[in-house]
């Protein structure tokens, strides 16, 4: 009888919910890899995202900057680039005040090297003043059906801006849906032809609904959307394309705290959790080997973790190098920091790449990007 009650009581025991499981591992992990800043980072994870409006530039543009200008929105790229001109154009009329010393010139010299307008073009995203808990409303179709901007977390598009994509150039989104950043990549209106790739065909579905609503029918010939495992894709394309974007699946940090629905902390999903790592650098190797040498690949995430971010693009590098002896350099996006540090929260202290951290005056984020560029 007592092993019975005993049996039937464990079988019957509350299973602790994925989100809450989530949050206890993540209290473990986080709480020792920020510290002092995570109590800030976890209430802002467990509170309302912010949102951006990226503006489709196959919509009536002028329309539709109007209108998210009259909600108090600004485009905080255009907002982000003023600044750095006008910050730039103050210090060259002290500079011409007064002969800089060598060491001054050495210094200006360096930050005149850094590629403050080395981003993509032509992208444009709305967001609200930090401190500004506004929401914006779902885009409306105009007489043709296309949807005037899209909703997406607005640090996703940094990742895009990273990769810098140029006119002419063949672009490969390795892990494409739901679609936010491939929508981006064609807001640039430089890819020769684009390649979307997922392995999920459900998800590539959702990829061809975006396309639809947002995309006029002629433009849509430039994409092409595939369901391959983007592990292989290394060997299938390699030394192909000018600029690769490799935005891995992760553990979702948001979503995992705040959706039991797909949930990867889910007991079921634990082993396949547990590979993540194993399975981001898989992909960001193919992504590279996909690359032709002297490309661009910006790896990304949308986790807070260290062994899903740094980890993966080091051991990536030391990997390309012993097994396929291809030199990569971890390119310096610090300058992200100057630009955009008006509209998102950035971690100081990453080793390679850059981290958005998610805080309640402005909840982006988690969001981690890395260029790396191939030498040979």
């Amino acid at each position: 009888m007592t092993n019975s009650l005993i049996f039937v009581q464990a079988t019957t025991a509350p299973r602790i919910p994925s989100t809450r499981l989530a949050l206890q591992i993540f209290d473990m992990n986080y709480g020792v890899q920020f510290g002092s800043l995570w109590p800030s980072i976890r209430i802002s994870l467990l509170s309302e995202q912010k949102y951006g409006a990226l503006v489709n530039n196959f919509s009536d543009v002028l329309q539709i900057t109007q209108q998210l200008e009259n909600l108090n929105a600004v485009d905080f790229i255009w907002e982000s680039k003023k600044v750095v001109q006008d910050h730039d154009s103050i210090g060259e009329d002290k500079a011409s005040k007064s002969a800089p010393s060598p060491e001054t010139r050495t210094e200006l010299s360096t930050q005149q090297e850094q590629p403050v307008s080395s981003i993509s073009p032509n992208i444009k995203c709305y967001t609200f003043p930090k401190g500004d808990i506004s929401i914006f409303h779902p885009a409306i179709p105009d007489v043709i059906g296309i949807l005037g901007y899209y909703l997406l977390d607005a640090a996703s598009v940094l990742p895009v801006l990273a990769l810098n994509v140029q006119p002419g150039d063949l672009v490969l989104d390795l892990c494409a849906a739901p679609g936010g950043k491939t929508l981006a990549l064609l807001q640039t209106g430089c890819c020769r032809e684009l390649a979307a790739n997922d392995l999920s065909t459900s998800r590539t579905h959702r990829l061809h609904e975006v396309f639809h609503r947002y995309l006029p029918q002629e433009l849509q010939k430039v994409v092409r959307i595939t369901s391959w495992d983007g592990r292989k894709w290394g060997e299938l394309e390699t030394s192909t394309f000018d600029r690769v974007l490799v935005d891995v699946p992760c553990t979702n940090d948001r979503h995992s705290l705040m959706e039991e629905n797909n949930n990867i902390f889910m007991r079921m999903r634990k082993g396949e959790r547990q590979m993540l790592p194993r399975l981001q650098l898989e992909l960001l190797v193919a992504g590279i080997l996909a690359a032709k040498p002297g490309g661009e690949v910006v790896y990304s995430t949308c986790s807070l973790s260290q062994l899903q971010n740094e980890y993966v693009v080091e051991r990536a590098v030391e990997l390309l190098a012993i097994q396929y002896d291809i030199e990569i350099q971890v390119e310096d996006l610090s300058y992200f920091r100057r630009l955009f540090q008006s509209t998102f929260s950035f971690y100081p202290d990453c080793r390679v790449g850059e981290l958005i951290l998610p805080h309640l005056t402005a909840n982006f984020g988690p969001m981690y990007f890395c260029r790396l560029h191939r030498l040979n």
